[in-house]
């Protein structure tokens, strides 16, 4: 099966990789971390900060494919400190729409360039 990829204006690759790519009828968003695209810079600030910045990539790459966030059906969080949780939780909470995608939420050792927070997603192109 081939496969085609996307890419978007304002979200960024830290290495050799598609932002999404899209296999049959799913979009598989690869991790954003809270990188701002106008400076190229981790976002300084707490798990608030850094996980609103990590949907604000995500989305820009959503957006490119045609989908919304009524779309995605998987999401994971990859956290630095699960003490974290509640308040991206919060954040999270407020990207979606009942019913809610699942999830699962993954504490890790670290993140690239010293993100509190990363984020991926699957999406389902409507048939």
């Amino acid at each position: 099966m081939s496969r085609s990829a996307y890419s978007a204006e304002g979200a960024v690759a830290v290495g050799p990789y598609s932002h999404a790519v899209e296999s049959g009828d799913q979009i598989y968003f690869s991790g954003q971390t809270p990188i701002d695209s106008e400076t190229g810079k981790l976002v300084l600030g707490d798990i608030v900060a850094q996980t609103e910045q990590c949907f604000k990539n995500l989305f820009k790459v959503l957006s490119v494919t045609g989908l919304t966030s009524d779309d995605v059906i998987k999401v994971n969080v990859f956290l630095t400190d699960m003490g974290n949780f509640t308040a991206m939780n919060t954040v999270y909470a407020n990207q979606f729409s009942a019913p809610y995608p699942a999830r699962t939420t993954i504490g890790v050792a670290s993140l690239p360039l010293g993100a509190q927070v990363e984020i991926e997603m699957i999406a389902q192109k409507k048939r």
